[in-house]
């Protein structure tokens, strides 16, 4: 029995069962370079396969799709090598499309890949696990022949999709309410597929995210022995995000309690950062060396993990993703303000060697419910980095005033493409 192109037919009869959400990632794979899904565990990378499948209605005999984790191409080692001679002895031509998924289940994976990449006949897309390999590892190894493409959990926009949620230019009030109310629950129960999808409970998911993220992603990858220290980071991390968050002073709070270096803390902080639990948001300064001295402000890939229940935080931690899915396909650079008084601006984006915009978060539904010294920073660094373009997201309240537009969160979501 040929095990390898059965698994092929039936792979693609369960794809054509699958029900996919359409998803706003765009990809292009061409015969160049192949492109290389990144992002959290979890956040969807193999249905953003299934979706640009059913989305351009690729054809049987147009695609090979395999799982290197599947039983039964972990038995057939020596045969998946043949997968394109398989494809045309039961199609009878040569597939446009190569989808490899947790690739590095695979024995010297880099070769194979490349063998097909270098023949520049197939369109390539691959993904891997955090837990074994990481994508952002999959390019490096592929060096000069991939692309990075970013996938997140279900952007706002995303999970109104998912709840059939009608898009018009305008809304009634009654309309911009019920969108207020997806909103605070999308803030609070996070975009992951799984939970937005109701197929797990979002305190359920949060507990074995963590604790998967916790024991596959850091402990067994990066062979950690002191597992309790990492633990520790892995919830401060999920209390304390969109907040400065030091090490130093982390380090001032455990070290009493048990034995660890500084140095280990910054490791450990590295590896949550490397496997997309965590980013850090650095100072703003013209020189990147100074940048990067300085105490960075901590946000958490998707608000549904979070530990805390205020509000404020989680609109600047959706915000901040929504910014760095740009960041991380080049688009711009962001940074936070902070001047020697105190004074804070949330966001700081800067194009090339420019700020082309400052933006502030505020949890507020009126503009007397915005503090002033959030204004005074605002227009402090506008002074400073000659910027006009001022922004204040809010939960409600929307106007120009003293040059600096004021935007409801959702509606600045909806518009941010």
């Amino acid at each position: 029995m040929d095990y390898i192109a059965d698994y092929m037919i039936d792979k693609k009869e369960e794809i054509k069962e699958l029900e996919v959400v359409d998803r706003d990632i765009e990809l292009k794979p061409n015969n160049e370079f192949a492109v290389s899904l990144i992002g959290p565990r979890r956040a969807g990378k193999t249905f953003t396969i299934y979706n640009l499948i059913k989305k351009l209605n690729i054809r049987d005999d147009d695609y090979i799709f395999i799982n290197f984790e599947d039983d039964v191409i972990a038995q057939s080692r020596d045969d998946i090598r043949q997968i394109v001679q398989k494809h045309v002895e039961l199609y009878g031509r040569r597939p446009q499309y190569l989808f490899f998924d947790e690739i590095q289940s695979m024995d010297k994976w880099e070769s194979f890949v490349y063998s097909f990449i270098e023949k520049k006949k197939y369109k390539i897309v691959l993904t891997g696990s955090s837990s074994r390999l990481l994508s952002r590892e999959i390019a490096t190894s592929l060096r000069g022949r991939t692309v990075n493409r970013v996938v997140f959990p279900f952007s706002f926009k995303e999970y109104l999709k998912t709840n059939k949620f009608e898009f018009k230019k305008l809304y009634s009030s009654i309309e911009r309410a019920k969108i207020k109310n997806m909103l605070r629950d999308y803030l609070n129960k996070g975009g992951f597929p799984q939970v937005v999808l109701n197929r797990i409970s979002r305190n359920e998911f949060v507990r074995e995210y963590l604790n998967v993220v916790l024991y596959k992603d850091i402990v067994e990858r990066f062979r950690i022995k002191n597992i309790d220290v990492a633990k520790f980071l892995l919830i401060s991390s999920a209390q304390s995000f969109a907040k400065e968050f030091s090490v130093n002073k982390l380090y001032n709070q455990l070290k009493n309690r048990v034995e660890v270096s500084n140095k280990t803390l910054y490791e450990y902080m590295s590896y949550l950062n490397e496997v997309f639990f965590v980013f850090l948001l650095y100072r703003f300064s013209y020189s990147t060396k100074k940048s990067l001295l300085t105490i960075p402000k901590l946000y958490i890939n998707d608000t549904g993990l979070s530990l805390s229940n205020e509000i404020g935080r989680k609109m600047e931690n959706t915000v901040f993703i929504e910014l760095k899915k740009k960041e991380l396909n080049n688009i711009h650079e962001i940074f936070y303000f902070k001047d020697y008084q105190q004074r804070e601006v949330d966001f700081v984006i800067k194009e090339r060697n420019r700020v082309k915009e400052l933006i502030q978060v505020t949890y507020a539904s009126s503009k007397d419910e915005i503090e002033r010294r959030e204004l005074r920073a605002l227009k402090k660094a506008s002074e400073l980095f000659k910027c006009k373009n001022m922004k204040v997201i809010t939960w409600d309240y929307e106007d120009v005033s003293e040059g600096i537009e004021f935007i409801p969160l959702w509606k600045w979501l909806l518009a941010n493409d």
